[in-house]
């Protein structure tokens, strides 16, 4: 009985061994998928799977020319093309010249007949090759596999949408933003930083449109997205676009200007001060009147000379109320100017009022312009009255 006891135990810690030893492979090799697709790993993997399909690809060929070609040669090229750094491709494509030559002998001249190692085949493996390492040597200056830069661009563009989210507003406040880049394309040069100061009261909102559309403007809207984002709340609302301003100044871009507009509005008492930077002006519907009111404050395009310097318009939202701040895109295009743009907006919105401009940003977008090839950005901000809150609850 104590003899099927141990036998029990020491079968008990070999299973318990094995366990842990697959344990441990598993991790490894995890930890190394993870490494490699995220571009730190080596890719002596991936370049001995691809050297293994040459012979095969080879041995397939001598075998039946007629359905794999020579010039099936170029796949695994182009893969590594994609895969391997160029150090590494260079040993691959002598693996292909290998394989070409002995095609070349097994098969015979190309005059004899057909599914044979023509010039054409070398020429076209030899320019997927050249092509290839092109592609491996720039990935290798940027540092940047392509593996993982889909997914940059992706953490790139989910940072931009982060930070243009807008905050939570106390009740009887309602805001929309709708952004929608040059030519469908997933970055843009409009971004919005937000962020609610003086212990929660009061609302700070910069809309900004950096010169340039679509990817062009992308990477500086996230330079200066982020650092906007720092600014906003770090000092007084009147010295937030004089420090863009030399922030701007000092990255000395060749296309360094940006318009920007600056919202600072008391959610207890609906008081407001708009802060402009060259920027188009915003707009704001009186519930009483039922007329658009331009606010257009005064100041100079960021980027542009130092010591610049923006004055206010002030104005106050009451029950009912609604400001619109939007970007040039949205506005103007080349056969129609601001003014123009701006009537046909405010008609657009005005189809909204009794709604509550509820979901109305995107569609004033789709309504207005839908097909400009600019980027636009569009921003809500209603004062609920007394009817609307009672419809809401």
């Amino acid at each position: 009985m104590a003899a099927g006891r141990g036998r029990r135990a020491a079968a008990e810690r070999f299973t318990a061994r094995l366990k842990m030893r697959w344990h441990r492979v598993r991790v490894g090799l995890r930890r190394s998928a993870v490494d490699y697709f995220r571009g730190d790993g080596s890719d002596w993997v991936a370049l001995a799977g691809l050297l293994l399909t040459i012979p095969l690809i080879t041995a397939g060929t001598l075998a039946n020319s007629v359905w794999c070609s020579p010039a099936v040669l170029v796949l695994p090229i182009v893969a590594g093309g994609l895969l391997l750094r160029p150090a590494s491709l260079l040993g691959l494509y002598a693996a292909a010249a290998t394989a070409l030559i002995l095609e070349s002998i097994q098969l015979g001249p190309y005059t004899q007949g057909p599914s044979r190692v023509t010039p054409g085949v070398v020429l076209v493996v030899a320019a997927c090759g050249f092509f290839g390492l092109l592609i491996a040597q720039f990935r290798s200056r940027v540092g940047v596999p392509w593996r993982r830069g889909g997914t940059m661009l992706f953490d790139l563009r989910e940072r931009i949408r982060v930070q243009s989210k807008l905050p939570k507003l106390p009740q009887g406040w309602h805001h929309e933003m709708a952004l929608r880049p040059a030519g469908g394309q997933s970055f843009s040069g409009d971004f919005v930083v937000a962020a609610r100061t003086n212990g929660g009261r009061t609302l700070e909102v910069v809309l900004t449109d950096v010169s340039g559309k679509g990817m062009d403007a992308g990477s500086r809207a996230l330079l200066l997205s982020g650092a906007f984002g720092g600014l906003l709340g770090s000092l007084p609302p009147h010295a937030f676009l004089p420090a863009a301003n030399g922030y701007l100044l000092r990255q000395d871009w060749q296309e360094g200007f940006a318009t920007s507009i600056h919202l600072v509005l008391d959610l207890d008492t609906g008081d407001y001060e708009l802060y402009s930077a060259g920027h188009p002006p915003g707009l704001q519907l009186s519930a009483g009147s039922g007329r658009w009111e331009e606010k257009a404050a005064e100041g100079p395009l960021l980027g542009v000379y130092d010591g610049a310097q923006f004055d206010p318009v002030k104005g106050s939202l009451r029950p009912g109320d609604v400001l619109m701040l939007f970007t040039d895109g949205l506005v103007e295009t080349s056969d129609r100017d601001i003014v123009e743009g701006i009537d046909r907006l405010t008609g657009e919105a005005d189809r909204y009022v009794a709604g509550g401009f509820q979901g109305a940003a995107w569609h004033l977008i789709e309504a207005v312009a839908k097909d400009v090839n600019d980027d636009r950005a569009l921003l809500l901000i209603c004062r609920e009255g007394p009817t609307a809150q009672f419809t809401a609850r």
